[in-house]
């Protein structure tokens, strides 16, 4: 598919051109606490088949193993577990994560071919085995570094809000819809970041 085809190219020219800042944030991550660059988790992707994401590390190492800990301060609804301020971001994962930064090798999934730059966010496998079945569709396309869900408030969202913008994105998918997603995205991150600091 020709669209697939230049995502793939655009990731990968992307990452060509963010190399320099991926090397000053390794430098940062590294040094601003223990653990390696990249954090990467299984998600399920489009069918529910399981991928490896990439994300810079944002949290403690081993974070993962201090979910249950944490687990009152959950702040979503559903089967999913959110946090706004999760206690395990370091201090440099903290702004990476507010800004969105800590998303950028997500780059390299799409040009994998198992993400996309618009699509449902993937959930870890555990979460997404515990999404109702009527809620399956977002399930038929290929997940996404952005989506309708994020333009739309993230957090501030209901699990069935999310669920719905989800379903609604994949029934009708097209390429215009995906420009004026990335559109608005960089204006979401722009506002994110001016308000940070």
């Amino acid at each position: 598919m020709v669209y697939r085809a230049l995502e793939r190219l655009l990731a990968f020219f992307l990452l060509i051109f963010f190399l320099p800042l991926l090397g000053i944030l390794y430098i940062v991550v590294r040094l601003d606490s223990k653990g390696p660059f990249l954090f990467l988790q299984l998600r399920a992707g489009e069918g529910g088949k399981p991928f490896w994401m990439y994300k810079i590390r944002t949290m403690i190492q081993n974070a993962e193993s201090f979910k249950f800990q944490v687990s009152r301060l959950n702040e979503a609804d559903g089967p999913v577990f959110k946090i706004k301020n999760d206690p395990r971001y370091t201090r440099v994962g903290k702004l990476l994560s507010h800004v969105a930064i800590d998303e950028m090798p997500q780059l390299m999934n799409i040009i994998e071919g198992n993400m996309s730059f618009v699509g449902p966010r993937p959930l870890p496998l555990v979460e997404a085995k515990k999404v109702p079945k009527k809620y399956t569709t977002r399930f038929s396309v290929m997940p996404g570094m952005t989506s309708s869900w994020v333009i739309a408030g993230a957090h501030e969202l209901s699990f069935k809000k999310w669920m719905e913008l989800d379903c609604q994105y994949a029934k009708n998918k097209n390429i215009l819809g995906d420009i004026t997603i990335l559109l608005k995205t960089i204006g979401v991150v722009g506002r994110m970041t001016f308000r940070y600091w």
